[in-house]
């Protein structure tokens, strides 16, 4: 059961304890990125992710500290680059992150995207000295399928923790949550309300109106309720990253939960580019 102190839960992941509720940075920039994050963590969020090719680690670095939190008192997560995946590279690349960033450690490093060019043995190996140097306390995958998954786990000296994807009512995950549970690794949601779809989902928006919330909300809380799932929504407004963290104070009911997971299709994918795996 979730709290409803308006504290979000950890999620416990071969070793890691993670905030169930963290606030995404994808495509926010300068100034932006810096006031989103100090204000995020003012609102009560302790969970920030962002990423190399996000571009703006130096901004969430600046927009961290000017919050006020302690650094052992928030959860930080970045990911590498698919051009850093080689030995040497990845570390050198994890140095760069944690001086653009202004800490000393991360607490999740993420491969961000598969790489069939480099030998997976060759990255995982070079993701677990980073974490055996110090840089980085847990380590994990984003974008990996369930037989990439199952290769990185078999590689790994160290436990991955997390699998970051695209994850929503809207799309069918069950194949990859399931090899993540049996793994026991959280599924980390990044687009967790379909990037504003789900506003025009008429189940939700039924739920929704009953609770007196948002569709977004009631989704995020849809999540969070599900075992081993972390949310990590995004917004460049401050009205909608208050909203965001708005969803400790209700619950739904198990038939609510079961009627918006059959929303899920293989068709409600939105994040597929060029580079990206054959899915599940």
């Amino acid at each position: 059961m979730l709290t409803k102190t308006g504290k979000a839960p950890l999620v416990a992941a071969n070793g890691a304890s993670i905030p169930a509720l963290g606030f995404g940075t994808w495509q926010l920039k300068g100034d932006v990125a810096r006031q989103m994050v100090a204000e995020a963590l003012k609102l009560g969020y302790r969970h920030v992710d962002t990423a190399q090719a996000y571009d703006n680690e130096a901004e969430v670095g600046q927009g961290l500290k000017a919050g006020g939190v302690p650094r052992d008192e928030y959860f930080l997560t970045t990911k590498v680059w698919t051009d850093r995946f080689r030995a040497g590279d990845l570390e050198r690349s994890a140095e760069q992150s944690l001086k653009r960033l202004h800490v000393d450690h991360i607490d999740l490093l993420l491969l961000h995207w598969p790489n069939p060019e480099v030998p997976l043995a060759e990255t995982i190996k070079a993701l677990n000295a980073v974490r055996a140097s110090g840089m980085t306390k847990h380590i994990g995958l984003s974008n990996f399928t369930v037989a990439q998954v199952r290769e990185a786990v078999a590689l790994s000296d160290a436990p991955l923790v997390t699998n970051q994807v695209e994850f929503h009512p809207l799309i069918d995950q069950s194949k990859l949550k399931a090899e993540l549970d049996a793994q026991g690794m959280a599924l980390t949601a990044y687009s967790p309300i379909a990037q504003g779809r789900v506003n025009d989902a008429p189940a939700i928006k039924a739920i929704a109106e009953a609770h007196r919330k948002s569709p977004p909300q009631v989704t995020l809380r849809w999540a969070l309720q599900l075992d081993g799932v972390i949310a990590i929504p995004r917004s460049s407004k401050i009205e909608r990253v208050r909203d965001n963290f708005d969803v400790f104070d209700f619950t739904l009911s198990e038939e609510e939960m079961a009627t918006i997971s059959l929303l899920g299709t293989r068709e409600g994918r939105i994040t597929s580019p060029a580079w990206a795996p054959v899915w599940d």
